[in-house]
């Protein structure tokens, strides 16, 4: 994949110098080309016994299989977050967990998983992407395997805390490694297929846990949702030993102590109550919490602000957000994350519980959406070429088309809908979602410095996975308590409509990014 020369695009400041950046700096681009000590502190470092490829200044880069490495990596952590909404009806079968348990068998993952991203990032360009990348991922697999053979709801939960913590620390390495170990059309490319597997990735780990838990492996029944990513991380760790470099910031900071607590605090105060309050009845703390969480994120912008005033380094730098492209790449993200999450949310427990479908025919319900969605991304970096980040009103469209055909669809089959009946509508809109999400995660991290690469990673994955968790969250509470109140067809539908508006927002807000994306 290569740029145009008509695009106008060049390197942000900082990017590491060389063939594909120097041509584009200097006075006709009108930037300042790239400082000696930024580019520097991109460098990487790999094993003596690694086989790693070099970049044009000599230091080692990603290569295909370490590239293969870390993409399986960032599947996992959001396979994981999907795969357990078609295991929930046997968890609470197996281990009498109740709505309650239930709610935070997810929440126990997603929760801790969001709130530590950004200090994932922070602590791979710290101590190295590649440590906390192995460090995180041998953790996983050893959560998984807790959470594969808890003995009841609430060891569960535990193991699922743990989970989401070791993820956090995992996640941000990949975009942080790619962005760092790469450059030019090898970067465009490599981060095209980061937004495929995210993509993928959430509809995947819906059919995967499907096809799990109906094959009852050796009677695991459930518990073979997490117990398939133990041989996994196995395998991911000897790869990345022999095939991921190594990359850190050549200035690190020290971590940002009072940052991290308050985003800490803030993503709780929000995140909790929405997840918890709908199984919980709405308790006090619930309002309590979404109260005080304004308050408290006002809290933690201050102080960020000021520590960036007083040359210090704070966990989240708002002269990174002042980067065109990252602010409204991130404002996207939102309503697309948690649109796409609440949509697999609600489709599986309309599937499995409102028509009594197997978790087999719910999962492979969504085949024609991942299939599309495979398609598109592959398709995208050509039309990016040519059309640039038009390509992502367009896809929001076609998003926007998809969901309409399945609201339709459910609004006059219910409840006689089947899954062959849905397969127009999930491959419109699943060719839509494959135009916007890898374009984006481009265009967020496109004027990232290197040596920020890890909290820009950090900061884009964070904003993905607290909108996955409010969608999650806000769509489904409204699906599941239309659906008690009367039809789960009428739920389906309203709840598919309000996505459909979501989409649109999409559409009209993606005409404000850059026309170009390096």
């Amino acid at each position: 994949m290569t740029s145009t020369p008509a695009s106008g695009r060049t390197p942000a400041p900082g990017l590491p110098s060389g063939p594909a950046s120097a041509s584009a700096s200097g006075p006709a681009s009108g930037r300042p080309p790239a400082p000696a000590s930024a580019s520097a502190s991109a460098r990487t470092s790999a094993r003596p016994d690694a086989p790693a490829s070099t970049r044009p200044g000599g230091a080692a880069a990603l290569g295909t299989l370490g590239l293969f490495t870390v993409l399986l990596r960032a599947a996992l952590p959001l396979i994981d977050f999907f795969i357990v909404n078609v295991a929930l009806p046997s968890i609470d079968h197996d281990l009498a967990a109740g709505p309650v348990m239930l709610e935070l068998i997810v929440a126990g993952y997603g929760l801790p998983y969001a709130v530590l991203l950004v200090l994932g990032g922070r602590l791979g360009d710290l101590f190295g992407r590649r440590r906390l990348f192995i460090v995180g991922m041998a953790a996983f697999g050893l959560t998984s395997l807790a959470c594969g053979l808890a003995p009841d709801a609430w060891s569960l939960v535990g193991a699922r805390v743990a989970q989401g913590a070791a993820a956090a620390l995992m996640l941000p390495q990949v975009l942080a490694t790619i962005h760092a170990a790469t450059e030019g059309p090898r970067r465009a490319k490599a981060l095209s297929l980061y937004g495929a597997t995210a993509g993928l990735s959430m509809a995947g780990g819906q059919i995967l846990g499907g096809v799990l838990v109906a094959a009852d492996l050796a009677g695991s029944g459930w518990r073979a949702v997490f117990l398939v990513n133990v041989p996994i991380a196995a395998i991911g760790l000897l790869l990345a030993v022999r095939t991921v470099p190594e990359t850190r910031s050549e200035r690190p900071a020290p971590v940002d102590v009072a940052g991290t607590l308050l985003l800490g605090a803030a993503l709780l105060t929000l995140l909790a109550p929405l997840t918890e309050g709908r199984a919980a009845g709405w308790p006090l703390w619930t309002w309590l919490a979404l109260g005080a969480f304004p308050l408290v994120a006002a809290g933690f912008w201050r102080v960020e602000r000021r520590l960036d005033r007083t040359g210090g380094t704070p966990l989240v730098p708002p002269s990174l957000l002042g980067l065109t492209s990252l602010r409204r790449g991130l404002v996207l993200v939102l309503p697309l994350s948690a649109g796409f999450s609440g949509f697999m949310f609600v489709i599986a427990v309309s599937l499995q519980q409102g028509l009594g479908l197997g978790a087999v025919a719910s999962g492979l319900a969504l085949v024609p959406m991942a299939v599309a969605f495979f398609a598109a991304s592959l398709a995208g970096p050509r039309l990016i070429r040519r059309w640039g980040t038009r390509v992502v009103p367009v896809g929001a469209l076609l998003q926007a088309a998809g969901l309409g055909l399945i609201a339709v669809t459910a609004g006059r089959s219910w409840p006689d809908l089947s899954v062959a009946s849905l397969i127009p509508g999930m491959a419109v809109a699943g060719v839509g979602q494959g135009l916007q999400l890898p374009v984006l995660f481009r265009v967020v991290l496109s004027d990232v410095p290197p040596e920020r690469a890890g909290v820009g990673s950090g900061v884009m994955v964070t904003t993905q996975q607290a909108a996955i968790t409010l969608g999650v969250a806000t769509l489904g509470s409204l699906f599941l308590s239309l659906s008690a109140s009367g039809s789960t067809g009428t739920a389906l539908t309203v709840t598919l409509l309000i996505q459909l508006a979501m989409a649109l927002l999409t559409a009209v807000l993606a005409l404000r990014l850059p026309r170009s994306v390096s």
